[in-house]
């Protein structure tokens, strides 16, 4: 007896939707970054971008804005859960960080 496609959907994911995306490309002297916003879509814990059509790189001092396709793979219910609970998890690791003292020589 097999699930059906949905309730499979809904706990694995892997349902896609093509949209839109504004790609902003920066490699100056004050910035080096890249953001991919994918438009009319709210992204949530665990989902994933793929954006089709964006240039690798750019050459040094420029900074340009693309608009291309990209597809968002939504996590389902289990995959949503596990990235929120280890990014809990990965945030503890936080406070250990630099609360020792220093010992006296």
């Amino acid at each position: 007896m097999s699930m059906p496609a949905n309730l499979l959907a809904w706990i694995g994911g892997r349902r896609t939707e093509d949209v839109a995306c504004s790609v902003d490309i920066e490699q100056t002297f004050d910035s080096l970054h890249a953001h991919a916003i994918p438009e009319g879509v709210m992204l949530r814990p665990g989902d994933r971008v793929v954006v089709h059509g964006a240039p690798a790189g750019i050459p040094y001092g420029e900074a340009v804005r693309y608009q291309c396709r990209a597809t968002v793979i939504r996590a389902g219910w289990l995959e949503r859960a596990w990235c929120e609970f280890s990014a809990i998890l990965e945030l503890t690791e936080l406070y250990h960080c630099g609360f020792e003292p220093k010992e006296a020589p």
